[in-house]
């Protein structure tokens, strides 16, 4: 298992951070080519583009990675399923502009909602390709188109943007790639969709899907109402602020947790029943991301400014308190970000279900009452009090529910990285802010953080934990 862990972490790393690395170059490109206002409607508009991803996916995915016992006809005959459902959506799509442009009093989403419908139907045929390979751990495979994909999609966007396609870079782009994610996933996994519907393929995943597929659709409205509701009742330009803001805060999961967590249960779901062996992986990735994860939301915090100016430019001042504020959540991004995978691999898609329900709950209250204030900064403090409610009782239903164990071993894994967040806190208090430009703000602060990181990893004794998880298991 520890081979088969490090092998699929080191593509599945290889991949994000070359992903992140191409993210950040081609929006920091087309941040000084597009306006606030015109990232706020191509905002608006991905999140809808997002839910109908996830009902295209209808929890076909993770439920084919944990059903070890279908064979390829029966795969054929989802994957047939699967381009039915995809067209449907695309349909659906093509008219949602009209509600859209009702709602936002914006006519542009009209004939933006034709353009993305081809996305929807892209994205949607993907979902059995894509979980055929991870199945089958090609980590690599996926990794690499991945990076392919997005290469080609920045590319695109940037040319689109420079002669004046405005927010279409944007759309097209995601277009362009989530059709080349298709055709090169369907090239390698040698499939044929099955037209004739047989019901008895899609029984065996029915129970494993309809849970994974409600916890998505209620973490989605959960995830995406700040979005929604900022676009409409505040603005677009607030709504751009918030999203930008929001999806810096989201890079160090890209970096980090999503490197290991599309690894843990195409490998964990072969322990489903010891629950031992799940437990302690779930307690050595959580010491882990706690690890780096408190020290860097420490420095996220303190840095926020340099860290918005340098990457988007002066016009994105607006975004710099939401992302000081979202940052303090960051650490806890990343540990919720593996607890799905956790429930899946045991087979207990029915407390990621009611952890889903409770978060949804928590989620839409908190932003609420941040719409009511007004003010993005508002949004942005009431999701920081659900994500820190939510990390609570998701972990309540793992130790308690699940491993039958308690909080002390949660407290155990995080005792040391906080140890850690309070010598940069320390420090940064401390010390000046530097009177040079971001980048070497950056730069001198960056240095600082890793000098004291490595401090704190000797100090705590954790530099053991980490050389033993590099070096074997």
């Amino acid at each position: 298992m520890a081979e088969e862990f490090k092998k699929g972490i080191f593509y599945s790393a290889l991949g994000k951070y070359s992903n992140v690395v191409i993210q950040l170059m081609v929006t920091a490109v087309l941040s000084r080519i597009l306006t606030p206002e015109e990232y706020g409607i191509v905002a608006v508009v991905n999140v809808f583009l997002i839910f109908f991803q996830m009902l295209a996916d209808f929890g076909i995915g993770p439920a084919i990675i944990q059903n070890k016992t279908l064979s390829k006809k029966e795969i054929n005959t989802i994957f047939g399923f699967s381009l039915y459902l995809a067209l449907f959506l695309a349909i659906v799509f093509v008219f949602l502009g009209y509600p859209i442009s009702a709602f936002y009093n914006n006519e542009v989403y009209k004939p933006i909602s034709i353009v993305l419908a081809f996305c929807v139907f892209f994205y949607g045929i993907l979902v059995v390709p894509q979980s055929m390979l991870l199945r089958d751990k090609k980590f690599s495979i996926v990794n690499m188109i991945t990076v392919l994909a997005n290469v080609a999609a920045g590319i695109v966007a940037i040319v689109l943007a420079l002669n004046g396609f405005s927010y279409y870079a944007l759309i097209i782009s995601n277009t362009v790639k989530a059709a080349l994610l298709f055709v090169i996933f369907y090239i390698k996994t040698n499939l044929t969709p099955d037209l004739k519907i047989d019901r008895e393929p899609l029984k065996k995943i029915f129970s494993f899907s309809k849970n994974q597929f409600l916890f998505n659709f209620i973490n989605y409205f959960s995830r995406n109402l700040d979005s929604i509701l900022i676009g409409r009742y505040l603005s677009t330009s607030s709504l751009a602020f918030y999203d930008k803001a929001y999806q810096v805060s989201l890079y160090p999961n890209q970096i980090l947790t999503n490197v290991i967590s599309p690894v843990i249960q195409p490998i964990m779901s072969n322990y489903e029943t010891n629950l031992a062996k799940i437990k302690s992986v779930y307690l050595k990735i959580t010491t882990i991301l706690a690890t780096i994860g408190l020290p860097l939301s420490v420095f996220l915090v303190f840095h926020s400014n340099d860290i918005i100016l340098f990457l988007f430019g002066d016009q994105w001042g607006g975004s710099v308190v939401t992302f000081q504020i979202l940052a303090l959540s960051v650490w806890i991004q990343m540990i919720l970000s593996s607890t799905g995978a956790i429930f899946q691999s045991a087979n207990r898609t029915d407390l990621l279900l009611l952890s889903g329900v409770l978060s949804a709950v928590v989620t839409v209250t908190a932003i609420v009452i941040g719409i009511i204030a007004g003010r993005i900064e508002s949004v942005a403090w009431m999701v920081i009090i659900a994500f820190t409610i939510n990390f609570i009782q998701t972990n309540y239903l793992l130790m308690y529910k699940l491993f039958k164990s308690n909080f002390s071993e949660i407290g155990k894994a995080l005792s040391k990285p906080v140890i850690m967040a309070l010598i940069q806190i320390v420090f940064f208090l401390l010390i000046p802010r530097f009177p040079f430009s971001s980048f070497v703000n950056l730069m001198i602060n960056g240095i600082i953080f890793v000098i004291l990181f490595v401090i704190g990893l000797i100090l705590t004794g954790q530099m053991k934990l980490l050389t033993e998880v590099i070096k074997k298991k």
